[in-house]
Parts: C-alpha cells; sequence; structure tokens
C-alpha cells in the first residue's frame, strides 16, 4: 500500500508518503503549535497534497493517512484526549472527519511515541523483537511500548506513554503539566534551562553564554570539559538511567530503543543507559539498550503498519 504520514510535533510538522517499508517522499512544515490545531489543518493538507504531486499520485489514490500527536489518543475514535499548553483545541478537533471530507480516505491516529516505535520495530532498530519499549528524549520525555507483539495502549489511552511522569526524585522540583520530581520535570528540555541555573557550577560555566540552552550544547560543552556542562550531563544521564530500570521493571522488555533529536550524543547516552539496564532485575538474562535507527522518520514509518491494524 501507499500511505500518508504525519508526524504532529511542537516545533514541526513532518509529512511523509510510505509504500513497502520506505519513505518516497517527504517534506515538513512550522508547527504553528501556539495556535490551534484547526488552523493548521488547510497548510497541513495543502503540504500533504504538494507532496503527492511530486510523487505523481493524490492524497485520494493513497489507502488512508497515519497521524502521531504528542498527547494521549483514543485510537478507536480518532480523538486527542489531553489537552496541553500545545494545539489548544485538539480534543475538539474530528481529525477522521477532516480526511475523509478533504479526500475521503480513512485516517488513523495514534501517539507520536508509539508511533515511532512502530516504525522502529517494523522497520528499524527494533526488528526482530516483539517486547520493546521507547524512549523518545526531546522537548519531553515520551514513551511507548510493544509487549508480545502488540503495541500497549490500555484502557484509557495511556498504558506505556507516560514514562516521562514518572517520579524519580520524591523530593523534585515542579514541572510544567507534570508532577514534581517526574522524569520529565527533571531533565527535560524544557525544564533546562532551569536545572542549569540551579546547579553550584553553572555561574562559571560557557553555558551561561548559550542565548538557547538545549543539550547539544550541554553534550559538546561537557566533551569540552566544562564543568558546569560535565555536571549537567552527570546529573540528566542519572535520570534518564533511572527511567530505564523504572521502564524495565514495569514493562519486562527485551530491548530498549532510545530516539529524538539528543541522540546525535548517542555514543555517550548508549553506554550509560546500558550499564544502567545491566543493575535492573532480570534474572532471565540482559536486557539490550539501542538507538533508534530512523531518526525523523521513525513515525513516518509506523505508518503503513497502524492504517492495517486500524482498518484491516
Amino acid at each position: 500500500m501507499t500511505a500518508l504520514a504525519c508526524d504532529i510535533g511542537g516545533t514541526n510538522i513532518k509529512l511523509g508518503l510510505v509504500a513497502q517499508g520506505r519513505v518516497l517522499q517527504s517534506t515538513s512544515l512550522p508547527s504553528g503549535s501556539d495556535r490551534p490545531l484547526r488552523e493548521r489543518l488547510t497548510p497541513l493538507a495543502e503540504a500533504c497534497e504538494a507532496l503527492c504531486r511530486q510523487a505523481h499520485t493524490t492524497p485520494s489514490a493513497c489507502a488512508g493517512i497515519a497521524v502521531g500527536f504528542p498527547a494521549l489518543v483514543d485510537r478507536q475514535r480518532g480523538r486527542i484526549l489531553t489537552e496541553h499548553g500545545k494545539y489548544c483545541d485538539g480534543p475538539a478537533v474530528d481529525l477522521p472527519a477532516w480526511a475523509r471530507q478533504r479526500w475521503n480516505i480513512p485516517l488513523a491516529l495514534e501517539n507520536d511515541a508509539s508511533l515511532a516505535l512502530i516504525g522502529e520495530w517494523r522497520n528499524g532498530a527494533g526488528r526482530g523483537c516483539d517486547n520493546l519499549v521507547m524512549i523518545t528524549l526531546g522537548t519531553g520525555i515520551g514513551t511507548a511500548v510493544i509487549l508480545e507483539g502488540r503495541v500497549l495502549r490500555g484502557r484509557h489511552g495511556q498504558a506505556g506513554n507516560l514514562g516521562g511522569h514518572l517520579v524519580v526524585n520524591f523530593d523534585g522540583r515542579a514541572g510544567p503539566g507534570t508532577v514534581a520530581g517526574s522524569v520529565e520535570s527533571e531533565s527535560s528540555s524544557l525544564a533546562l534551562p532551569e536545572i542549569a541555573r540551579s546547579l553550584p557550577g553553572f555561574p562559571d560555566s560557557r553555558l551561561t553564554q548559550i542565548p538557547r540552552l538545549d543539550y547539544e550544547a550541554v553534550f559538546r560543552l561537557a566533551a569540552e570539559n566544562d564543568a558546569g556542562a560535565v555536571a549537567l550531563r552527570q546529573r540528566t544521564l542519572a535520570v534518564w538511567s533511572a527511567l530505564v530500570i523504572s521502564l524495565i521493571h514495569a514493562f519486562d522488555p527485551e530491548r530498549i530503543l532510545v530516539g529524538g533529536g539528543i541522540m546525535r550524543s548517542a555514543d555517550v547516552i548508549v553506554p550509560v543507559l546500558a550499564q544502567a539496564a545491566r543493575s535492573a532485575y532480570t534474572p532471565w538474562g540482559q536486557v539490550t539498550v539501542a538507538a533508534g535507527e530512523l531518526g525523523d522518520n521513525a513515525a513516518l514509518l509506523g505508518a503503513e503498519w497502524l492504517l492495517q491494524e486500524r482498518f484491516e
């Protein structure tokens, strides 16, 4: 089948035309996530149509469109369940009705981390393994789970997706949209500037010269032995290590995949998280930790499988 794929993020919306495990064409547009989702549907549709023209086809000729969204979702009804600071009207938008009215094709909706995991499972670093957990490190911390070849979703659409809300510091900081001491409030990119300012060595660090502090700068300066960056990197890796151990104990995976833009520093991150996995209680053997292989295409390459599961 040929499918449209849409990965709606907080910064960019990635679009792809996929078939037989390959991205045939892809593009992206700014998310405009500070505005209502309904306002973004027309430019999104126009970008999909332009993408199809490049491949000499139309959206109506596709088997459907798979959409990954950064929130909890009800995949049966194709509705967004949770409202947060981005795309504030998400729960009120009927995406399947939009796809039917625009192109007369079905739409399958999935949590963005779960769709990325599906892509890695079928076409990337998760091939050959049916018990997987994925962690996506970015503005927030996303997680997704596949157990015995089935995507874990749960009665309320949140099973496996709330790893970023697991508490790793009972006396920890509060964060926007999450509980105090959670993985997100202790280590997400969104919380990073506040965390950095709280560290004793920060005033003397070159991190103070970064206009928009992110993990690329932290790992780059840590590699140059900036003391403040080294301390921040060490603290962050400890938080992510605690998350890995908790996910192993909760879901019993055989493999943990780690993705997100931060994984440009995979050579530093993966060995530390692999060491953490070895300290988990797994009397049957060892959980392996690997970087995702598909990068920004992971969610796009989950589209075919998601449409088959949902409609066939």
